[in-house]
């Protein structure tokens, strides 16, 4: 290994890594099956000679593997660059072909939505169209009888996330695609943070378009995919191919929607197993922390929560610490941490999810999301426990 990658693997691996949401590392599994495409079978899928139609079998056999395991058909399956990408398409495209069809142009997204869905929405405005935002309760699930009277006539989409990458919280999906379906208006789904951590059946939920990622379940980042429920019009984004049936022009990834499949094959084959574990661990460290900060509170629905979150914020008339500072001192002891979404690093506002469910300003400011990969262990939660210990210490107002 050169010695360049010896350092920076190092780096990584001597540090407990707690920020899963923002990205995980590529199984190696992973890596073996995306090998080939790189070096022996690096043919254009859209080419009709001996390379281009291998390339296009380990296509298809992707998005065949990657449908099964959401409760899809095969044609309903897009490949994007990722998740950020297909909010986008799906945010922007839904609404294009719905206005152009009907003429509605009002869209309703959760005020707790990714920034690639809340800004997706917000370029729609100076295309005409008039945006609102659908209020949570206090643990960060959307009002079903606001959506209920949000909706107006001219409302041609609805977007709500399947949960939250702040803190966990699992939206009534099922219901809220009902309620938007009576007014016959389309219903978009972020499922970025679900994928391979909860059995995922679309057809069932009754959803027009959902979007997914590779790199949040141990696939390569740069690669991600749209579900377009058949008979549902989304104009695409990009032009200039006729790829994935003419919805996004450009040629296919191969090597990373592989990646993908080999991802999605087997967080959904472990599922049941990691969620059960993970599921301690995060039951583990609530009970800890509430035990031994009274200063410490817990941010989204105990109830309909992922497995692998643990959100807290921190009582300002307690504690004179912010998110920052404490993401800081982690970081300095070893511990990697997030206060949001990786899309909104730097900003030192505070979290629109928490002020969303009533959080006051600075305790919307000190976030931290605590996010566990499949690998963690009770040891390691110790470890961080000590480290919280000795942070808490300096920083706790006499």
């Amino acid at each position: 290994m050169p010695k360049g990658r010896l350092i920076i693997s190092n780096m990584i691996s001597n540090r407990l890594y707690l920020d899963y949401a923002a990205t995980t590392p590529v199984d190696p599994d992973v890596v073996a099956a995306m090998l080939p495409y790189f070096t022996s079978a690096w043919g254009n899928s859209s080419s009709i000679h001996a390379a281009g139609r291998t390339a296009k079998a380990a296509l298809e056999q992707s998005r065949n593997t990657i449908a099964e395991s959401i409760g899809a058909e095969p044609s309903e399956i897009t490949f994007t660059g990722g998740g950020t990408e297909a909010n986008n398409h799906a945010v922007k495209g839904l609404a294009f072909a719905a206005r152009r069809k009907t003429g509605r142009a009002h869209v309703l997204v959760s005020s707790i939505e990714h920034p690639a869905v809340l800004a997706s929405a917000e370029s729609l405005k100076e295309h005409g169209f008039s945006v609102g935002f659908i209020p949570v309760d206090s643990v960060g699930r959307i009002r079903l009888d606001e959506l209920e009277h949000m909706l107006t006539p001219e409302t041609c989409i609805v977007a709500v996330m399947h949960a939250n990458n702040e803190i966990g919280s699992i939206q009534p999906i099922s219901e809220a695609a009902r309620i938007t379906h009576l007014n016959n208006s389309l219903f978009h789904m972020d499922a970025v943070q679900t994928l391979g951590k909860m059995p995922l059946c679309l057809h069932d939920l009754e959803i027009d378009t959902a979007a997914f990622s590779a790199h949040k379940i141990y696939g390569p980042k740069g690669v991600g995919a749209l579900y377009i429920k058949k008979g549902v019009e989304v104009d695409p984004l990009f032009h200039g191919g006729a790829q994935e049936r003419n919805r996004r022009g450009g040629t296919e990834n191969v090597p990373l929607i592989v990646g993908f499949a080999a991802a999605v094959r087997k967080a959904v084959e472990l599922r049941q197993r990691v969620q059960d574990r993970l599921s301690g661990l995060r039951e583990y460290l609530c009970t800890e922390l509430a035990k031994r900060w009274n200063f410490v509170f817990f941010n989204g629905d105990a109830a309909n929560v992922l497995p692998n979150i643990v959100s807290i914020s921190f009582d300002s008339n307690t504690i004179s610490l912010d998110g920052e500072t404490l993401l800081m001192n982690l970081d300095l002891r070893g511990v990697s941490a997030s206060s949001g979404s990786a899309c909104s690093s730097g900003s030192v506002k505070p979290s629109h999810v928490l002020q969303a469910i009533g959080r006051d300003d600075a305790t919307a400011r000190s976030i931290i999301r605590l996010f566990f990969g499949r690998e963690r262990t009770q040891a390691e939660i110790d470890s961080l426990l000590a480290v919280l210990d000795a942070i808490f210490a300096d920083h706790h107002r006499e």
